[in-house]
């Protein structure tokens, strides 16, 4: 199974930018589609974008389409979020996920559909 570690969170500025990083080992990594998540306090987990196993598509979350931009370099065995323009709402643990079905063709932003997690990482916005 995909191991993944999120790291880049941080305290910013509202209007500032950040980037997440995920490290994933196992041989297969380039195999599954990845996605990044986010979980305020009280909150359910939200998707936030995807990416499939070729890089080729990607998807977003309304709240954050033309701010967050998703990409991933299989040769490092990374993913990676650029998350531009940030507001007080994007305030969460943001977290790392691997699809759980190999060589899956079409980005989904069901919970159910990724197996591996990473612990999460600390985003917060500030005014």
């Amino acid at each position: 199974q995909v191991q993944l570690v999120e790291s880049g969170g941080g305290l910013v500025q509202a209007g500032g930018s950040l980037r997440l990083s995920c490290a994933a080992s196992g041989r297969t990594f380039s195999r599954y589609a990845m996605a990044w998540f986010r979980q305020a306090p009280g909150k359910e987990r939200e998707f936030v974008s995807g990416i499939s196993w070729s890089g080729l598509s990607t998807y977003y979350a309304d709240s954050v389409k033309g701010r967050f931009a998703i990409s991933r370099d299989n040769a490092k065995n990374a993913v990676y979020l650029q998350m531009n323009s940030l507001k007080p709402e994007d305030t969460a643990v943001y977290y790392c996920a691997a699809d759980r079905s190999p060589l899956r063709v079409a980005v989904t932003s069901q919970t159910a559909a990724f197996g591996s997690w990473g612990q999460g990482t600390q985003v917060t916005v500030s005014s």
